[in-house]
């Protein structure tokens, strides 16, 4: 809880640099960068104070007079990895501008797949992360949605983008569709008498990989409609 509180602080608060010891060399940003080409190589867990101050060519003692510890470190990764949240202002319509965010999210996940398993839980927000649910529920502003539908849209669509992030980081050249094909396609083989309906949805012919558009499109068809019943 207290590293949280400190992560809020360097999230938040204004970034000093420490008055006392030598002239700095580092920045809060610069060490939580050199954190981030960590885990985007080696994954989240490769992430230590040690192994960000030799990146940076410092001691582990000159890290801790700016980032007291590896959850506040995670945090400010966090953060600037997402970075700050697409302008939507250009798209025409809440529909187009949810499209344009969601893809965006997707992009940002799938650069920094070690985000996917910093976001999960009760833990520190940083204000870019918190700007891309105000961008989201910024395009729904005006639709008619009640608060709380407009709160739910937003974490429904953040859910469908991690999970198909989520196979994709996972699935052989990110190609998660057709590594679930192969692998249900062989245990088919000779059971399709038990398993027919399966059998048959596998053997037509698809789109490569469209679970994402798929669902997207699906997400907003039924926010479309919700929208259309109040207005």
């Amino acid at each position: 809880m207290a590293a949280e509180k400190t992560a809020i602080t360097l999230l938040w608060g204004e970034r000093t640099a420490p008055k006392r010891g030598p002239r700095p060399t580092l920045s809060v940003d610069t060490i939580a960068a050199a954190g981030i080409e960590i885990a985007d190589a080696d994954g989240l867990g490769a992430v230590t104070m040690h192994q960000v101050a030799k990146r940076l060519g410092v001691t582990k003692m000159a890290l801790y007079r700016y980032v007291p510890g590896k959850v506040e470190l995670v945090a400010l990764m966090i953060d600037l990895a997402l970075g700050q949240p697409p302008r939507l202002d250009a798209a025409t319509g809440w529909r187009s501008k949810l499209d344009t965010w969601a893809r965006q999210m997707f992009d940002r996940f799938q650069a920094h797949p070690w985000t996917l398993e910093a976001t999960v839980g009760a833990r520190a927000i940083g204000p870019n992360e918190l700007g891309w649910m105000e961008a989201a529920t910024a395009a729904l502003t005006g639709t008619g949605l009640a608060g709380p539908e407009i709160l739910d849209t937003a974490a429904t669509l953040t859910g469908h983008v991690r999970m198909i992030a989520q196979q994709v980081a996972a699935a052989p050249a990110g190609a998660p569709e057709q590594a679930m094909s192969d692998t249900i396609g062989a245990l088919l083989a000779g059971r399709e008498d038990r398993f027919p309906t399966l059998a048959t949805a596998l053997a037509a012919p698809t789109g490569k990989d469209q679970a994402f558009d798929f669902g997207l499109r699906c997400i907003l068809d039924g926010v479309e409609l919700l929208i259309d019943r109040l207005n």
